[in-house]
């Protein structure tokens, strides 16, 4: 029996589509398609048509459908189908089968973010059966986790259309707390390359390690004077960018010289600031005191930068439309931020508003029995009910 013929044309609750989402494994480095294929099934159940966006192997998709009227703009509701690894958590449940305990619902993705998305998926039949004066779009992802990625071409494609989304709510989990605004990431590799010898012939090599800890070093000088009042943002917390060191990797043995040495680093930026002047800094700092040292001694030494990944940070202000609505559809105007970053930031840079609001807490995202609780995956199904009440009132 096919998905389209097990999820024929009725209403399923958000609990029980949570419980199909959590079952597909779209951990990054997986596919997704199982999961976009079950929801562009079920989706055509419900006569809803939907695009899908692969990735250049095809092994990956984004998920774009529009629900009421075309020829007019309407709002997105954005999720990422894809979770965090499982391995070497100590989980006291399966984690891809949904287990409701106490009030709470556990599965890898419940809260970040397969709960928001089954809820929106719970919602399809109640959007389908009004009459919507705005229509409703479904933006669902791929591989967020590892740089925002699966949402650039879909959002690409978008930016070609006459008529494109006029705001878009992401629903990571915020407690059903009303985001305007996150901070924005850059994330690089630095690859120093020394020059082997024995180690007890040390001065006559290059040591790729402590050439890397002179540069972690003066990251952390940087992310001082990051750190200073001056330059806080009372908003967020903490008040002012980051910047730390991650992953260090180098050395063969003991008594070698390391030849090689790669450190990965990242800067979470305020909205306004360029991470790449830290970058730029460090590149300087490297050029001007380093490299002299190290090709002194052996002239093919050298350090190189690779960006990772990267997405722009996010600032809605609180008197635009896509606050207001946020306020009404929360049930508050106590507008907040938020530590981690969403695909906001690269929705507002095609033009789109973006607001954060979704069940669920990030204290959970990420952790072994991530769970979200029944409560909010209601209130979300609430919330989205007054949005559906929105859309049939929105002036044409």
């Amino acid at each position: 029996m096919s998905d389209a013929e097990k999820y024929r044309a009725t209403d399923m609750s958000s609990r029980a589509m949570l419980a199909q989402l959590v079952a597909f494994p779209t951990v990054s480095r997986n596919s997704n398609l199982e999961l976009i294929v079950f929801i562009r099934d079920y989706l055509a159940q419900h006569g809803v048509k939907a695009e899908l966006f692969y990735n250049a192997e095809r092994n990956k998709a984004s998920l774009f459908a529009t629900i009421g009227p075309t020829d007019r703009a309407g709002i997105a509701l954005s999720g990422h189908t894809d979770v965090v690894p499982v391995d070497g958590q100590a989980w006291t449940v399966d984690p891809f089968q949904l287990l409701e305990r106490d009030g709470r619902l556990y599965g890898r993705g419940t809260a970040d973010m397969k709960g928001f998305i089954a809820s929106v998926l719970a919602a399809v039949p109640g959007f389908t059966r009004a009459q919507l004066k705005q229509p409703v779009h479904l933006a669902f992802s791929y591989d967020e986790e590892i740089g925002c990625l699966g949402v650039r071409p879909m959002l690409a494609e978008l930016a070609k259309r006459p008529i494109k989304p006029r705001l878009c709510l992401i629903g990571e989990p915020t407690e059903l707390k009303p985001v305007l605004g996150h901070k924005g990431k850059l994330a690089m590799r630095c690859c120093v390359k020394g020059a082997a010898c024995h180690s007890a012939y040390a001065p006559y090599g290059v040591n790729a390690i402590e050439y890397a800890a002179r540069m972690i070093g003066k990251l952390g000088d940087i992310g001082a004077e990051l750190a200073q009042p001056a330059l806080h943002d009372a908003r967020f917390d903490p008040p002012y960018s980051t910047v730390q060191t991650g992953v260090i990797k180098g050395g063969r043995a003991l008594n070698i010289v390391p030849a090689e040495c790669e450190f990965d680093f990242e800067v979470r930026a305020l909205p306004g600031y360029d991470a790449g002047e830290v970058v730029s800094a460090l590149q300087t700092f490297a050029t001007d005191e380093l490299l002299p040292r190290m090709q002194a001694v052996k002239p093919d030494t050298g350090i190189a930068f690779e960006e990772l990944s990267a997405y722009p940070g996010l600032v809605t202000p609180q008197d635009s439309d896509a606050a207001k609505l946020l306020g009404w559809l929360s049930g508050s105007t106590d507008f907040g931020t938020v530590a981690y970053g969403t695909e906001g930031g690269l929705y507002m840079q095609s033009g789109i508003p973006s607001i954060v609001c979704g069940p669920g807490s990030m204290d959970q995202g990420h952790k072994p029995d991530e769970f979200v609780s029944v409560a909010q995956l209601e209130g979300c199904d609430a919330m989205l009910a007054r949005l559906t009440q929105h859309l049939e009132n929105a002036s044409t």
